[in-house]
């Protein structure tokens, strides 16, 4: 296969029709979209299979809201001791005690830190994000052709899990942490690893209602923490580290041996007979006609060696691939500091910040919905434009309902701005994913993800200021959201198109689209 943007195959018959009235050669990109047309059975249960990957990240990037609390007490000797007034650091240890008599219902009790400062208290869960931003960076530095869309959801999701069943282990407050920083490093980039995966196996018409699926799963997977939460409040923090890692571990044994591999990357490393069978396993309907391509395929003259090598570095090199990833990563930039820091800042419009929290993550599970509905009937980039205009304005509005005492009208528009942030999260990934090629998708999904990280690492920062001035920060966030979403308007437009698979491939759709519209 000597270039992979030429036609992968030609008719059967090309050797005896003459080159002028020789039918159009049939490219991989092609067969993909033929082979995958029809949303089957087995398509659904892949997508599935490697959704279910984000339903134990979630778990994981939450759990230390349960293991971390500070737990309740109570007095044993009332004499010298108070629960509304006193301090328990002032206490002697014998007038004390925690709720249930267990030591290590927290990890704040367990390993003795209720009289720490509150930084050494936050530390595991810092360690978790840093390893979180570390990881993006360092992971996003290997190259596309380098192990496999599979693989890498594979090894993110186990290294996370074995890890993650380590710390129950733990004796002391630095292990712990330590443990924390690696899970956060090992999981950074489970979310970008599935989201290609899905996107490069299915059809342009159904890759907006497939992307959601894995999205659904996360929110899915943070409400599930709850109820086991719940169960397990009598019990050893550990306890609940155990109830989550070792469904994740057989969940890795089942994705190892019924999870296949992306055609498009098979395809990238010239294995197009390994791709046709992965899309005859996906697609049983089609399986005649691409049994008949298989007899087709054309000798592969070039090693895996000889193949063209891409890298995170093509985003420098290439002017077009370095404009476009870099207006994505401002877009994001924005959302990011909506979608994490309006929540976080919730606290600042008087209203039970429990309903407050919980509206919030239930106002999600509509935007998997609703988000396909618009990528299939309006363009991506009004879509985005619109969607991001709207939440900034709400945001807006939320600051000054809520300098005017409107309470209950100012919530309403933090949850409308909080929805279309995930809207425009949503959309983003969509419309990034056709954006790029095959040879650089994975590189740009993980860059997309941590202009996303970034933006919510401000948001404290932002939230901090509506202490002095009260819901400023939601204005603040609506600002960030509507004037970096205008960013969109220098991206090109990609509804309906199929993706490509190399660079050279995407410059050529790029010079035709540029010539049509001269």
């Amino acid at each position: 296969m000597a270039d992979q943007s030429e036609p992968l195959l030609l008719s059967a018959d090309d050797s005896d029709v003459d080159h002028k009235t020789r039918p159009e050669a049939l490219s991989f990109d092609n067969i993909v979209e033929q082979s995958l047309s029809d949303f089957g059975f087995w398509q659904l249960f892949q997508v599935i299979l490697v959704g279910v990957a984000l339903f134990f990240d979630a778990q994981q990037i939450f759990i230390t809201v349960y293991t971390d609390a500070y737990p309740t007490w109570h007095c044993l000797n009332h004499t010298i001791c108070d629960h509304s007034t006193s301090d328990i650091c002032r206490l002697p240890r014998s007038a004390w005690e925690w709720d249930g008599g267990s030591k290590d219902k927290t990890v704040i009790s367990d390993f003795g830190l209720e009289c720490s400062s509150s930084l050494l208290r936050g530390m595991p869960t810092s360690a978790f994000y840093i390893g979180g931003i570390v990881g993006g960076f360092v992971l996003a530095l290997i190259p596309d052709d380098s192990l496999g869309r599979k693989k890498l959801v594979l090894f993110s999701t186990f290294a996370m899990s074995i890890t993650s069943i380590s710390v129950i282990f733990s004796t002391n407050v630095w292990i712990y942490t330590t443990l924390k920083f690696i899970i956060g490093f090992s999981r950074s980039q489970t979310w970008s690893y599935a989201l290609v995966l899905i996107s490069e196996r299915v059809s342009t018409r159904w890759r907006p209602r497939a992307t959601m699926i894995p999205f659904t799963f996360f929110v899915l997977g943070f409400m599930s923490l709850s109820g086991i939460a719940y169960l397990a409040q009598h019990s050893s923090w550990r306890f609940l580290y155990l109830y989550t890692v070792v469904p994740a571990i057989f969940y890795c044994i089942f994705l190892c041996i019924f999870a296949l591999e992306s055609p498009r990357w098979l395809h990238m490393q010239g294995n197009d007979e390994e791709a046709i069978n992965v899309l005859k396993s996906m697609s049983s309907k089609n399986k005649p006609y691409l049994e008949s391509l298989v007899s087709q395929l054309p000798p592969e003259q070039e090693t895996s060696e000889e193949l063209p090598r891409y890298s995170i570095k093509d985003f420098f090199f290439r002017k077009w691939a370095f404009r476009r990833i870099v207006v994505v990563m401002i877009i994001l930039f924005g959302l990011g500091i909506s979608y994490y820091g309006v929540p976080l800042a919730a606290r600042d419009i008087d209203v039970n910040i429990y309903l407050s929290e919980t509206l919030n993550a239930v106002v999600e599970l509509p935007t998997f919905i609703i988000t396909p509905i618009i990528l299939e009937r309006f363009n991506r980039r009004s879509s985005v434009l619109v969607n991001t205009l709207l939440g900034g304005a709400s945001g807006v509005l939320c600051f000054v309902l809520s300098l005017l005492g409107k309470t209950g009208i100012a919530f309403a528009f933090e949850l409308a701005t909080f929805f279309c942030a995930r809207i425009g999260f949503n959309l983003m990934a969509v419309y990034m994913v056709e954006m790029f090629p095959t040879c650089v998708r994975s590189s740009a999904t993980m860059m997309f993800r941590q202009a996303l990280v970034v933006g919510g690492a401000c948001c404290p920062l932002i939230a901090s200021i509506g202490r002095d001035l009260p819901s400023v920060s939601f204005a603040i966030f609506g600002v960030a959201m509507s004037g970096f979403g205008l960013f969109v308007l220098v991206l090109p437009e990609t509804k309906g198109s199929s993706l490509c698979d190399t660079m050279e491939e995407q410059e050529k759709r790029n010079q035709t689209i540029n010539t049509s519209h001269c």
